[in-house]
C-alpha cells in the first residue's frame, strides 16, 4: 500500500559527501516520523537520524554533526545529506517511516529496499 524508493547512494572516498533520498508513494494520509537506519555487513541494523513531523530530529552519535536529516511533506520525501564520510560508514541505508492511510486511525511501518553505500580508504 506504500512504497518507498531510495536513491543517491554510491562509492566516495573518505571525506566525501552524499545525499540518500527516499520518496514515499501509494496511500498516504500522513507521515509521522520519517527514519534513516544503515545496516553493515555482520553488524545490526542501527537507526542513523529520524525526523518528526514538525521537524525535530535525533542522530546517533557517530553521525552527529556529520549528516543532517530533511524531508519535505509535500513531496513525502526524506533526504539524508552525509558529510565527511568514513569507512565506518559503509552500508546498506534503509528508509522507514510511519504512515497513517487515507481515513485509517493507526500508523503503520514501512521499509524500503536499501541504497549501498561504500566509503573508501
Amino acid at each position: 500500500q506504500v512504497q518507498l524508493v531510495e536513491s543517491g547512494g554510491g562509492l566516495v572516498q573518505t571525506g566525501g559527501s552524499l545525499r540518500l533520498s527516499c520518496v514515499a508513494s501509494g496511500n498516504i494520509g500522513s507521515i509521522k516520523v520519517m527514519n534513516w537506519y544503515r545496516q553493515a555487513p555482520g553488524k545490526q541494523r542501527e537507526l542513523v537520524a529520524a525526523i518528526h513531523t514538525g521537524g525535530t530530529t535525533n542522530y546517533a552519535d557517530s553521525v552527529k554533526g556529520r549528516f543532517t536529516v530533511s524531508r519535505d511533506n509535500a513531496k513525502n520525501t526524506v533526504y539524508l545529506q552525509m558529510n565527511s564520510l568514513k569507512p565506518e560508514d559503509t552500508a546498506v541505508y534503509y528508509c522507514n517511516v510511519d504512515v497513517q492511510h487515507y481515513g485509517g486511525m493507526y500508523y503503520y511501518n514501512y521499509w524500503g529496499q536499501g541504497t549501498q553505500v561504500t566509503v573508501s580508504s
